[in-house]
């Protein structure tokens, strides 16, 4: 049967056959443009699936929802209490999370100079958490208080920390000799930090320091605070047995018994 079809086409009219090999040429040429009209519309289909997938997942999802919130840094504050504070929802999608306000809520406690609050994916909230470093302790209000370099005040302690210096203010100390005497502490070597018993503070520019053994350095503002180190450093060696030193003005540092 095969033979005789063979048979038929080679006596088949080549003008029909060339129509008919033109006729299969053009239904191909059809075919293949319908493909490529219908490939776009199926590409295009699959990308508003995948586009309607997306935010489902993102804002509908249980699976992209807040499972948990993670906590670093914290010594001072509990994690409950940094939980608390931050008050990230547990449940809500992860993608809706208003990390801006978490982040400000925390960084309003005392204790906290910075945080950073971040999106884990796929469910969790991280937070990471800078706490404020006490350089002295000041008294207020008959209540203990921490003194950061800033001079904020913040934590509160039941007795004072060994070998962290005091400030002494008046009452007429406002919060910027507070920020000022803060200023001096940080500047301190620690040896001399050591030394220090407490700062008495009444204005910006009149800081003193007593030492442990009773000694008294007029300080001055914070200005130049680290050059009136190196100085009273070499006063105290050269002039052990005067009980009143003044590096006020480093380049014309006193002392007398």
């Amino acid at each position: 049967m095969a033979l005789a079809d063979r048979r038929s086409q080679s006596r088949e009219d080549p003008r029909v056959r060339a129509e008919r090999v033109t006729r299969q040429r053009f239904a191909r040429r059809q075919w293949r443009r319908r493909w490529m009209s219908w490939k776009y519309i199926v590409a295009a289909l699959l990308l508003v699936g995948l586009a309607v997938a997306s935010v489902w997942a993102l804002f509908f999802s249980t699976w992209l929802s807040v499972k948990g919130v993670e906590v670093q840094g914290n010594r001072i504050l509990t994690t409950q209490r940094v939980l608390g504070v931050a008050a990230v929802p547990e449940g809500e999608q992860l993608a809706l999370v208003d990390l801006d306000r978490a982040r400000r809520r925390l960084e309003s406690l005392a204790e906290v100079r910075s945080a950073d609050v971040t999106r884990s994916w796929p469910d969790r909230v991280h937070i990471e958490v800078e706490e404020r470093t006490a350089v002295a302790v000041v008294e207020l209000g008959g209540r203990l208080r921490a003194l950061d370099p800033e001079g904020v005040v913040f934590r509160e302690y039941k007795a004072v920390p060994k070998g962290m210096p005091r400030v002494r203010p008046t009452t007429a100390t406002g919060t910027d000799a507070l920020k000022e005497a803060a200023g001096v502490v940080a500047a301190l070597p620690a040896d001399l930090a050591k030394r220090v018993d407490h700062l008495a503070v009444e204005t910006i520019d009149q800081i003193t320091l007593v030492l442990r053994d009773g000694r008294e350095v007029l300080w001055g503002s914070a200005d130049e605070s680290e050059l009136k180190a190196t100085v009273l450093e070499a006063l105290l060696a050269e002039a052990g047995e005067a009980r009143s030193f003044d590096v006020s003005v480093p380049a014309h540092p006193t002392y007398r018994p």
